[in-house]
């Protein structure tokens, strides 16, 4: 296991704490990362259902999953047999019955079936027909809205949760740097993003690499007018921009950053958007510390790029660490106006202050910790406009 027993003792005992502030006497887990979270079970098992029940008055968390999938609990967690249950292969995508059929056997067989049971309805992989099977085989049950509850719980690290933080962002130098070296004219977008996937998890040489939660961002030319393109298969080619936004993962904690490159003498508009988002970064790191709220650090951010006639409608960061696909953000404290989450130290949140234009865009970015007298940035990463000359 990754983390002392204690832990995730420690772990189960603040997730219960918010079960019973929410009314919640069972939980049922379907979030792989905070499945992980709380058992430490980490396997590619999310695209079948499964989950993890956490009872009030049970000391110990409760495993369901895939049949095949049994041993992978018992090799990555320290729960007994008996709280790792597995349900037969004829349940896995049946027209007739669905693992939430078994789920509910199984709570009803424990006398659980009339309790509050919360669930994650906002879950990726806590589906619509997921949740409907569960409430037809629990009829006596009242449920309870509980998305995100993890996560909150999630939202302060532990030291080991920022030590695994940290060493992804010596991976993450690494792969910034491999992708800086790989994007110039004539080579393929593809032959790039796959000299970024060898870094991602061949890692440094103490630690190796995870897969991470989005795929690497490279889009390029008028793509940069938005964030969430990839690459394709055309080479990258003279005076163009691509947009560098990638990750690396330890354990599945994430460290990720964007970084802005052009190819040639960059045009005015790039060079000078991009050294006001570099002003708005440091104005941001020089205010953070423990105690202000989201909305104060958006602010500031705001009222930076306000100087200079710029308006950004999205939001400015969000919470990372523990996550699996599709996203390694961690859906909880957001950098807008309106989030009066405070701060705390060993939170940890990836600001992202991306400007995207008409027909093209820029962004740099920084993944930070809040720490006892301020913040720190996770990687050293050159934090300008990254110019290749050709």
């Amino acid at each position: 296991m990754r983390f002392e027993r204690s832990e995730y003792v420690s772990r189960l005992n603040r997730v219960k704490e918010a079960m019973h502030r929410r009314g919640i006497e069972l939980l049922v887990v379907a979030n792989p990362a905070n499945m992980c979270y709380l058992t430490g079970y980490d396997g590619w098992s999310f695209y079948v259902p499964q989950c993890v029940l956490v009872e009030l008055n049970e000391d110990t968390p409760v495993w369901i999953g895939r049949g095949m999938d049994a041993n992978a609990a018992r090799v990555t967690t320290s729960l007994k047999d008996d709280c790792i249950i597995p349900y037969p292969d004829e349940y896995v995508q049946s027209l007739v019955q669905h693992p939430m059929d078994f789920v509910a056997d199984y709570i009803r067989a424990r006398d659980w079936d009339r309790k509050f049971v919360g669930v994650e309805m906002d879950a990726y992989y806590y589906t619509a027909q997921a949740n409907e099977s569960l409430r037809h085989g629990l009829p006596d049950a009242r449920f309870i809205d509980a998305r995100n509850l993890v996560n909150w719980v999630r939202l302060i690290k532990s030291p080991q949760e920022i030590e695994y933080m940290r060493q992804a962002a010596r991976i993450l130098e690494r792969v910034m740097q491999t992708a800086f070296d790989a994007i110039q004219p004539g080579v393929r977008q593809c032959d790039a993003a796959a000299q970024i996937y060898d870094a991602q998890i061949r890692g440094t040489a103490e630690f190796g690499g995870d897969y991470t939660a989005i795929c690497p961002m490279l889009p390029t030319g008028v793509g940069t007018s938005t964030p969430h393109l990839t690459w394709t298969d055309e080479p990258f080619k003279p005076n163009e921009t691509t947009i560098v936004e990638l990750a690396a993962a330890r354990y599945h904690y994430h460290a990720p950053m964007a970084r802005t490159l052009h190819l040639g003498e960059p045009p005015k508009n790039l060079a000078d958007t991009a050294e006001i988002v570099v002003e708005g970064i440091h104005n941001v790191l020089e205010f953070v510390e423990p105690g202000v709220t989201c909305e104060q650090v958006e602010e500031v951010w705001r009222n930076t790029i306000a100087k200079y006639g710029i308006v950004k409608n999205s939001r400015a960061g969000y919470a990372i660490g523990l996550n699996y696909p599709p996203d390694w953000g961690e859906h909880t404290i957001s950098i807008r106006p309106g989030d009066k989450t405070i701060l705390h130290p060993n939170t940890a949140f990836h600001f992202m202050p991306g400007i995207w234009m008409n027909d093209w865009g820029v962004e740099i970015s920084e993944p930070v910790l809040v720490t006892e007298d301020g913040c720190e940035t996770f990687a050293d990463v050159p934090r300008k406009l990254i110019v290749k000359g050709i």
